[in-house]
Order: structure tokens, then C-alpha cells, then sequence
């Protein structure tokens, strides 16, 4: 066990003198211990100490501190789009073989700044499940919902410590920009009921959500039809391949037993509008 541990410390250590020496320092990024125990916690947060401790308990009433959380979230992604387009996105990248740019630029620093942003937005996310548990949502916790919140801030550490930038971080700006629609109906929701009636677009988030899907798969995708491309870590994009596959396909399970066999329409069915929300 002590040779083990040893020869794992030294492949970590190794592996480790890869990562993008700009983010030396950073919050979060000295290793993926600290995001791995976050995630951890959360887990068994919202799956079983939470519902445990709010079993006897009302549920809290959160509806203002639900409205800033959204709004601000919105606000953030806002931000978060503006600052992908800017540092590359709507500032040279082709959409095809945009590598990762190592220098200390501005723009390159300023995609750094970015992605790190966007990591650490993943940990405020979690919060959408936590405010589930409080209110006693539990039928809310899916596997979909838990999985898509955990994988992500986990996978993005990786992303952001190797590969700041590049064809890596589109799945990133479409996610800014899903959330800011998203958000923006979770804020509206959280008004009230006399708000709900503005709330008619709810059936196509999930269109949308699946639009991005498609667009994360086919975009990266083009590494695989591309003769020559230099990007430097593939394996990134196989997983972002593969997260982009995985989560289509999710959704339109999701979007199946929802809408087409009619599971979420009992409540104010006709404009789909859930009132748990």
C-alpha cells in the first residue's frame, strides 16, 4: 500500500507539471481535492442529509432570496457571454480549430479569467438543488439534475488548470447564454403567481437545451473530420463529445416523459406552468 501511494503521488506529481502555470495561486486550483470534496458534499447533501434534517420540518419560504439568486445568476451569465465573446469567440476564433493561447496577453489572461469564472459560477449553481431540499422539492432532485450539477464544476477543474481557452470553452459560452433564458424564467417564477401567466415559453427551455446539445456534439465533433488540427489536449474533447452525447440524450428522455406521455402537465397543464416552482 505504501509503494502504491508513493507511485500514485508521483504520477500526480508528474501529470501535475503540465498544468498552466497562469493559474498559480488561484482559488480552487491547486489541485482537485478541494472541488472533489465540495462535490462530495453536496451529493450527500441533497440526496440524504438534507431530505433527512427537513423530514419533520416545513418547508422554508425562500421566494426573495430565490428572486436575487436568479437574477443574479442572470446578471452573472450576462457577464460571462460577453467576456467568451470577447476573449476570442467574437474576437478572431474560426469555430473549428481554435487552440488554447498560452501567452500572457491581455486576451489570453482575459480568457483565463473567464473560464475560471465560469468554473467557480458551477459551484453557485449547486444552490438550485439546495433551495429544492429547503423547500421540500424533493422530486426535483433527479439523477439528471444532481449529475449534471456534480460532473461539471469536476470536469471544468481539469479544463481550467490544462486548457484555458480554445474550441474547449464553446460549450461554455452556449451554457451562459441557455442560462440567461433559463434564469430568467426561474426568476420570473419566483414573483409569484401573478407573474406566471408570462411563463407560456416554459416546453421550449428544454428545445433549447436540446438545440445546445446538438450544437456542443457537432462542433466538436469537427476535430474527428478535421485533417490537421493542433490541439492541445484531445482528450478534452472526447469528453466534451461525450458530456455533449450523454446529456442529449438525457434530455430527450427527459423531454419524452415530460411533454410527449404528459408526466409534468397536471399542473396549470395547459401553458406549462408547474406551480412547484
Amino acid at each position: 500500500f505504501s509503494n502504491l501511494t508513493s507511485k500514485a503521488i508521483l504520477l500526480y506529481d508528474e501529470w501535475i507539471k503540465d498544468a498552466d502555470p497562469r493559474l498559480e495561486g488561484w482559488p480552487l486550483m491547486s489541485s482537485p481535492f478541494p472541488t472533489t470534496f465540495i462535490i462530495g458534499t453536496y451529493v450527500y447533501f441533497v440526496t440524504s442529509l438534507g431530505p433527512k434534517l427537513m423530514e419533520n420540518k416545513k418547508p422554508f419560504e425562500l421566494r426573495q432570496i430565490m428572486t436575487f439568486y436568479n437574477f443574479s445568476v442572470v446578471a452573472l451569465s450576462l457577464y460571462m457571454t460577453y467576456e467568451f465573446l470577447m476573449s476570442g469567440w467574437a474576437t478572431g476564433y474560426s469555430f473549428r480549430c481554435d487552440i488554447v493561447d498560452y501567452s500572457r496577453s491581455p486576451t489570453a489572461l482575459r480568457m483565463v479569467r473567464t473560464c475560471w469564472l465560469y468554473f467557480f459560477s458551477k459551484f453557485i449553481e449547486l444552490l438550485d438543488t439546495i433551495f429544492f431540499v429547503l423547500r421540500k422539492k424533493n422530486n426535483q432532485v433527479t439523477f439528471l439534475h444532481v449529475f449534471h450539477h456534480s460532473i461539471m464544476p469536476w470536469t471544468w477543474w481539469f479544463g481550467v488548470k490544462f486548457a484555458a481557452g480554445g474550441l474547449g470553452t464553446f460549450h461554455a459560452l452556449l451554457n451562459c447564454i441557455v442560462h440567461v433564458v433559463m434564469y430568467t424564467y426561474y426568476g420570473i417564477c419566483s414573483l409569484g403567481p401573478a407573474y406566471h401567466k408570462y411563463l407560456w415559453w416554459k416546453k421550449y427551455m428544454t428545445t433549447i437545451q436540446l438545440v445546445q446539445f446538438i450544437m456542443i456534439t457537432v462542433h466538436i465533433g469537427q476535430i474527428y473530420i478535421m485533417d490537421d488540427c493542433p490541439y492541445q489536449y484531445p482528450i478534452f474533447m472526447f469528453i466534451i463529445w461525450l458530456y455533449g452525447s450523454m446529456f442529449l440524450v438525457l434530455f430527450l428522455h427527459f423531454w419524452y416523459h415530460a411533454y410527449t406521455k404528459g408526466q409534468r402537465l397536471p399542473k396549470m397543464a395547459r401553458n406549462g406552468i408547474s406551480k412547484d416552482q
